[in-house]
């Protein structure tokens, strides 16, 4: 099969499991305890009994009335069966809508537009620093393993491992952001409250500056994983057989390392190109309210929270496409890395 039909292939498939994945999770959801409607009653409830403490009322009076409750029921869209609003939520999808937010009262698509630069920023970089640093480092480690060189990284790559980055962003606010130790970094936001006054090389630099230690916190972990893999493939293929070969014809251990083994090697590797995609909107809900980031993993979280369905399947629904276009351009990198794979 040609690599255009392959495509094409995977781009249909890719139909059914995003309708499946929206089904489940719209029917979870949905069935779940608490809903939009119960917290408008709340936040009623309690604006009503604000105000009768107030003026010495009954709290009696504070109770919603059943035509209010059929109100909100209506004005959300929950006065119809599931299957109905699952209809509803897939014929709005097929414009690219996916409904007001019920918390910020605007449309979903505008609040996830207004949280992806921050995950954008940090998806891109993320995935740049690590496969430069990791890569060339992971080379490094299996040309000279065992060597004091080899030992000195994998125990620092182990630390890192073993610190959670929450923990870490902690230490590093601490330490490096006005605690008891230095004051070299912001303590949290996204820009300088004069950005907008800036140049453009200037606010290129503000934005690194407020970056650098949430950036250190978003990759460390995967620091570890990425340079290990990265040494263990090109160690298990320098003891292939033609390898044997190449070193028997007299080819030096740099030719035999760089030019023989390190593409073989890279296959494994190219399974995570894809998913820098996903990277755009990944985000740690610790992370974010730690450095005072307003992106996408605390608005999945306050979303869950305030029982938000629609900016959920929103968010839902991108992730899941995205995920699925990464996976089929890691599966497409294979053939730039290795010609001889054949996806028929």
């Amino acid at each position: 099969m040609s690599l255009p039909l392959y495509i094409l292939r995977r781009i249909l498939m890719m139909i059914p499991t995003l309708f499946g994945i929206t089904l489940i999770v719209f029917t979870i959801i949905n069935l779940a305890p608490g809903s939009p409607i119960e917290q408008k009653i709340q936040q009623i409830r309690f604006g009503s009994n604000g105000s009768n403490v107030s003026s010495g009322t009954s709290s009696q009076d504070s109770a919603v009335s059943q035509e209010v409750i059929e109100a909100l029921r209506k004005q959300y869209g929950f006065d119809k069966p599931l299957h109905i609003r699952y209809w509803l939520w897939l014929k709005n999808l097929s414009k690219l809508e996916f409904g007001e937010s019920f918390t910020y009262e605007e449309p979903v698509l505008d609040v996830i537009v207004s949280k992806f630069p921050v995950s954008m920023q940090f998806g891109i970089f993320s995935f740049i620093l690590s496969y430069l640093i990791c890569i060339p480092l992971g080379v490094m480690k299996a040309v000279k393993h065992g060597t004091p060189f080899d030992l000195i990284t994998s125990f620092g790559l182990f630390v890192m491992y073993s610190i959670p980055s929450f923990m870490l962003g902690i230490l590093l606010i601490v330490f490096l952001s006005g605690g008891q130790f230095f004051d070299l970094f912001p303590i949290g936001g996204f820009v300088s409250d004069a950005y907008d006054d800036l140049g453009f090389w200037a606010q290129i630099g503000d934005r690194m500056y407020h970056a650098a230690l949430p950036l250190t916190c978003y990759v460390i972990g995967s620091f570890t994983t990425l340079t290990l893999l990265m040494k263990n493939s090109l160690l298990e293929e320098i003891k292939k057989d033609y390898i044997r070969t190449a070193r028997a014809k007299g080819l030096s251990e740099k030719a035999v390392y760089f030019k023989h083994a390190l593409r073989n090697a890279l296959i494994p590797i190219a399974t995570g190109i894809g998913a820098f995609l996903g990277l755009f909107f990944a985000g740690s809900m610790l992370l974010e309210t730690i450095f005072q980031l307003d992106g996408m993993g605390l608005l999945s979280y306050q979303a869950t929270l305030e029982r938000d369905y629609n900016v959920i399947m929103g968010l839902l629904f991108v992730q899941s496409m995205f995920m699925l276009l990464g996976n089929l351009i890691s599966d497409i990198t294979y053939v730039f890395v290795d010609p001889r794979i054949d996806f028929s």
